[in-house]
């Protein structure tokens, strides 16, 4: 897929053709949906974000300029139609793993034992457990930085932050993920070390 090809589908989609539009949600959609799979647990609420969020995107086709990526855009419609509907529904789900080493996790790469991978399972559902109990907005940040693999600055135009905030969400949002799992038992602090660990930074 070239970008000059998505540029067509989106000038076209823009003065109302259809066709042109479903190619972009044909582009998009697995994106769209695994976006909205980890920020709500239920996969009837997920797909019901993403439809919500490409039909916003048809309706604010015309206000489109191209300022940032369209796939910004997308995530960022996405991103929001979570929001609102874990926020009008009073739900507090979402399920997503993050990434081992941006927690400190120590989990090996190597193949694991029976009981080892008893212990990771264990690991991975505290981790989903207490995305769960992070207000809408730490999770949506969370989600973004190690699902969706976004940088900072991408992060901030889709949830429409400056970068500080950014980065005081993630901050905030992993040192509540790592309190909820040293409470569990289920997360030990890294060793001292002279070198500076992710876990750490925002």
């Amino acid at each position: 897929m070239t970008d000059l090809r998505e540029q067509k589908w989106i000038a076209a989609a823009r003065e109302g053709d259809q066709g042109a539009f479903e190619e972009l949600v044909r582009l998009y959609e697995k994106r769209v949906l695994a976006l909205t799979r980890r920020m709500c647990k239920n996969p009837e609420d997920a797909a019901e974000a993403a439809q919500e969020a490409f039909f916003a995107a048809w309706q604010g086709l015309g206000n489109f300029r191209g300022d940032s990526s369209f796939s910004t855009w997308i995530y960022r419609l996405a991103s929001n139609a979570c929001v609102d509907l874990l926020r009008r529904e009073g739900k507090r789900q979402a399920a997503a793993s993050l990434d081992d080493e941006e927690l400190n996790l120590d989990i090996p790469a190597s193949l694991p034992s029976p009981q080892e991978e008893a212990e990771r399972r264990e690991l991975r559902e505290q981790i989903e457990e207490g995305l769960r109990a992070l207000p809408p907005e730490y999770r949506a940040a969370l989600v973004l930085r190690e699902m969706q693999q976004l940088r900072y600055d991408e992060i901030g135009e889709v949830l429409g932050l400056d970068m500080g905030t950014v980065k005081s969400r993630i901050s905030r949002g992993r040192k509540k993920l790592r309190s909820f799992l040293l409470e569990r038992g289920n997360f030990s602090p890294p060793p001292p070390s002279k070198e500076t660990g992710k876990g750490g930074r925002s």
